[in-house]
């Protein structure tokens, strides 16, 4: 970059002189366009905090805990933790972010021990402790250990010999509790067992870890074979892989049964939709990608139903069975709580 600037400028001062134009006789160029605003690094005093950055004419870049960091100038302002910008009591923002210059550029910036300040063109001054930056940098959550989650089939699931976790640990220790979140997280999908089999206990499970979803089914719904209601889930019929509620305005995910007519796109791309729907069919009935659980009384199974379908083949006899909607926010905002990445 440099080099091609040196010659750039070298390339046009012979020019000047070949055309027999003397440095007193033509307009000094101008340096600071030929040159943007001079980049350098800045390093700490202390070796050990290993910190370094520098000032871009468009950002601010950041080296620290082995992480080289980039941020924008208005970011910077806009997330800025002073007392008449946030409210940290409310954690919420002060400072209308419409109002911040989308070419600001801060004044000066220096390093005191482990605090960044920011001073505006306005005069105020923004500080940030060097390890929020990592955490809330683009790189440093790229950088983020989230739970993990698992893509699995049945042979996978075997093998892990995923535990359930008792009816009473779940209810009374929150080791019980993180370890099945643990498990709904990795796999979407987690059992809980020695459950006392009625509505009422099945409730104060589901309610130890969210909020029950009110919904047209009313808050726990609980069936059995009944022909009258105008709903295969409510006969002994077998029912393909799907996931509930996808005809809500927030759906759980894909329901071949519930599905509307297909009005609301055109002839030509209608064929392309059933083919994508034979691809997506023909891998969820695969044998090896379906996991089949005899239910008993006093076994509860969770299911994600943004990662994992359900179904149930055909059967004969009388069979009960309850079950209630969870909000997912609860369900991650407990595990958060539990210390998990979720």
């Amino acid at each position: 970059m440099w080099c091609c600037r040196l010659s750039h400028l070298h390339g046009r001062l012979q020019n000047l002189l070949s055309r027999g134009v003397t440095c007193s006789a033509f307009q000094q160029p101008n340096f600071k366009s030929l040159f943007p605003l001079a980049i350098s690094w800045h390093h700490t005093a202390s070796k050990s905090l290993n910190c370094a950055w520098q000032q871009h004419e468009d950002h601010f870049e950041l080296q620290y805990a082995n992480t080289v960091m980039r941020f924008d100038y208005v970011w910077l302002r806009d997330h800025c933790r002073s007392a008449s910008c946030y409210n940290s009591k409310t954690h919420q923002r002060s400072l209308d972010t419409a109002s911040v210059d989308l070419c600001i550029k801060p004044k000066t910036i220096r390093l005191d021990e482990t605090t960044l300040f920011f001073t505006w063109p306005d005069g105020h001054v923004t500080k940030y402790d060097l390890d929020w930056l990592v955490k809330n940098s683009y790189e440093g959550q790229k950088q983020k250990v989230i739970q993990p989650r698992i893509l699995w089939n049945a042979e996978i699931y075997q093998q892990a010999q995923v535990p359930s976790v008792d009816f009473q640990s779940f209810l009374e220790t929150n080791d019980g509790l993180k370890n099945f979140l643990q498990n709904f997280l990795l796999y979407g999908i987690a059992f809980v067992e020695n459950v006392p089999p009625t509505q009422e206990h099945t409730e104060k499970l589901a309610e130890r870890i969210s909020l029950i979803r009110e919904t047209i089914y009313g808050r726990m719904w609980y069936f059995t074979s009944d022909f009258s209601r105008g709903d295969t889930a409510y006969t002994k019929l077998a029912l393909d892989r799907h996931t509930d509620t996808a005809y809500f305005q927030e759906p759980c995910g894909y329901n071949n049964y519930d599905r509307a007519v297909i009005n609301t796109v055109p002839y030509d791309v209608v064929h392309r939709w059933y083919t994508a729907h034979r691809t997506l069919t023909v891998e969820l009935r695969r044998p090896e990608n379906e996991f089949w659980v005899k239910l008993k009384p006093g076994r509860v199974l969770f299911i994600d139903n943004w990662r994992v379908l359900h179904g149930r083949e055909s059967f004969t006899g009388y069979r009960q069975l309850c079950g209630c909607y969870l909000t997912r926010d609860d369900v991650l905002n407990t595990a958060r709580l539990l210390g998990l990445q979720a």
